[in-house]
């Protein structure tokens, strides 16, 4: 796992791009501590910061072929690169090192850009064609590491994180506010554009060219859902071929000349590579995890209970919420754009458990929007055929009206009513996607200020995510539809949260779910193999029943649940009202502080909800962004409330003596 980054010229560099690389370079330090390097020549400049996994002594980057005309910089693990390097030599290649990055610089020479149809792992790699004057860019297929570039003053930058391309100072750090309804209810953005104007990111199986001073992306890879189904083959036989498989990709992400281990929350993901991954090594397997102090909020028992199975060695971190409040401004600094998910925070602390111990660890990322994992799916289901019925028997007033009180009714039912067919005025696709939004379009029309909530609608927050759902046409089922747009979009979010997590504490991880094979192989599947009623990931649950213990298997799911709510009753409820209410956020005019000011004020009242916690969530993460980048002020910090009470006590008693002083 490392970090790339560099700048491309139309015509030829200037004087100082060379010095702009080497600050992208290092702003990436944490994403390779190991080593740095730089190539430059008069139209290109690569740099590469290196956490050394695999060839340590010989591995460096840049890395050039045998002439120096191919130079490549790349970010992640060539998988197959020992298959694909005999092939190589026999048409005449020369290797000086046992890494998997001459494998690319190869490939390239032998087969073009279409290099990348040959490698089977999770990469992000920039190769400059010197005699071509031609730059390609290439992410894996699924997105498992991050790739964004920009195109300025006839130069394309590029680099794994937005804030190295921000360093370089060709790009202006401005908010891309018409996209602000889309990252607050889908909790991401789908396309290719970023928050930031004029910074986009290249997606999951595509290169880009740029060439002569032209730009040009081609998709060479897509998710094939449900084109290959055959519902009368054996079941057994399906299992089995999963098991293979995922045994496969398990195996293949042990390359690594250093110490491997896994992240363990207890669930049936997580622990089925950790069970896999501990009959394929020598030694007892390190497993990490990480749970709240709220007793409520901690499936350690779980992760000790599996780790027991399989004779491994545990490790555990238990942090608080002064722990997670005071990382958190750091970690929007490391995620680049407002954190979608509060469980990045804890993913944080787990990598950093981990890096004292390992350097590579396996992860369980991937599985259920491959598998349906997920709750929502057999919910959504049941809401599509009842609010199919119920748009054709009930006219579009009435199901206006009734949506809107739905919104009032307190405490669980209202919330189950609220995230149900009755709780939309609008149609069953949209529905699937606003019923799990992180902050609906409803309630974005109340605490958003009039500007922008006058965008928030159909067309700006869902509009990508739709036209994912529908891509797979005619033919495919609703689950097929739903599954390949989670892997399109909030797939690629919870990827770039697990790299830029793992990789602000400087350790790779790896994700033996969305090995590309795997993924072909389950999107044929028929759907019962996935979703039997509420039965969830019906394969795996089948494939692993050998290797895991029936506590495991049979528990249901519970995510990474993050006690947000309990602290904004608390405490902490005043700091999320000091940030999103203080000058600069009136100032800025994103939210409506009288309906910020209201909802907080409800927060010890039985209704005051998970969607409540969520929008503050978004918002308060939004804003924090806002002051990192926008503001251009870096690195910001939170108060404790206690902090904060005895702030606003001196602020109170000084003014109270200015008052009475003649």
């Amino acid at each position: 796992m490392c970090g790339i980054a560099g700048i491309v010229a139309a015509g030829e560099l200037l004087p100082e791009d060379r010095d702009r690389v080497l600050r992208m370079r290092d702003i990436l330090a944490h994403r390779g501590p190991d080593e740095a390097g730089l190539f430059v020549d008069r139209q290109a400049a690569l740099g590469h910061r290196r956490l050394s996994i695999v060839d340590l002594a010989a591995g460096k980057q840049p890395l050039s072929n045998e002439d120096g005309t191919v130079w490549v910089s790349y970010n992640g693990e060539i998988y197959n690169h020992n298959d694909v390097r005999p092939e190589l030599e026999a048409h005449g290649h020369v290797y000086r090192t046992r890494c998997d990055t001459e494998t690319i610089v190869h490939a390239y020479e032998r087969w073009g850009d279409d290099c990348v149809e040959r490698l089977r792992g999770m990469f992000a790699f920039a190769i400059w064609d010197a005699n071509k004057r031609r730059l390609l860019l290439a992410r894996d297929r699924l997105g498992v590491k991050p790739l964004y570039w920009a195109h300025s003053s006839g130069r394309l930058i590029f680099a794994s994180e937005i804030k190295s391309i921000l360093e370089s100072g060709l790009v202006t750090a401005r908010a891309n506010e018409m996209r602000l309804p889309e990252l607050l209810g889908a909790r991401s953005i789908a396309g290719a554009e970023t928050m930031f104007e004029g910074i986009f990111k290249l997606l999951p199986g595509h290169v880009l060219t740029f060439e002569r001073g032209v730009v040009t992306c081609r998709q060479y890879w897509d998710i094939p859902a449900g084109k290959t189904r055959d519902t009368l083959r054996d079941r057994r036989e399906d299992v089995h071929r999963f098991r293979s498989m995922l045994e496969q990709s398990v195996r293949l992400r042990l390359m690594s000349d250093v110490p491997l281990g896994v992240f363990l929350s207890g669930g049936i993901d997580s622990s089925a590579i950790a069970a896999l991954m501990a009959r394929m090594i020598d030694r007892p397997l390190q497993t990490f995890s990480v749970a709240f102090k709220a007793r409520a909020f901690n499936e350690l028992e779980y992760a000790r209970q599996v780790s027991r199975a399989i004779r491994a060695d545990a490790h555990e971190i238990v942090i608080d919420e002064r722990d997670f409040f005071g990382a958190l401004p750091r970690l929007v600094w490391h995620e680049d754009e407002p954190i979608a998910h509060p469980s990045s925070v804890p993913l944080f602390f787990v990598s950093k458990l981990a890096r004292e111990h390992v350097k590579v660890v396996l992860t369980g990322e991937g599985s259920d929007e491959l598998l349906a994992g997920y709750g929502k799916y057999p919910r959504a289901l049941l809401n599509w055929r009842a609010g199919s019925i119920y748009s054709r028997a009930v006219p579009s007033f009435a199901r206006q009206k009734l949506a809107a009180a739905v919104q009032h009714v307190p405490g669980r039912i209202g919330r189950y009513a609220q995230r149900s067919f009755l709780g939309m005025a609008h149609a069953a696709d949209l529905t699937f996607f606003d019923t799990f939004a992180g902050i609906n379009l409803a309630r974005q029309q109340t605490l958003l200020s009039p500007r922008i909530a006058g965008v928030a609608d159909r067309e700006h927050a869902y509009a990508a995510s739709l036209a994912h759902f529908n891509a797979p046409g005619n033919g495919t089922t609703t689950l097929d539809r739903m599954l390949y747009a989670d892997m399109k979009t909030y797939l690629v979010e919870l990827l770039m949260k697990q790299d830029q997590m793992s990789m602000a504490a400087s350790i790779e991880s790896r994700v033996p779910f969305l090995d590309h094979h795997l993924v072909e192989f389950a999107a044929s599947l028929p759907n019962d193999r996935k979703l039997t009623g509420f039965s969830t990931k019906r394969i795996l649950r089948d494939a692993v029943q050998d290797v895991l213990p029936r506590e495991i298997l049979e528990r249901p799911k519970m995510g990474f649940p993050v006690p947000f709510t309990s602290w904004i009753r608390g405490g902490w409820g005043d700091v999320v009202r000091d940030v999103l209410l203080d000058r600069r956020a009136r100032e800025r005019g994103i939210v409506n502080p009288a309906a910020i000011e209201r909802l907080l004020a409800t927060a010890s009242a039985p209704h005051f909800g998970g969607a409540d916690a969520d929008a503050l969530w978004g918002l308060l993460n939004l804003e924090i962004w806002y002051r990192t980048f926008i503001d251009g002020q870096g690195v910001q910090t939170l108060p404790a409330p206690g902090a904060l009470s005895a702030q606003r006590s001196s602020f109170d008693a000084e003014a109270a003596h200015r008052l009475s002083t003649p």
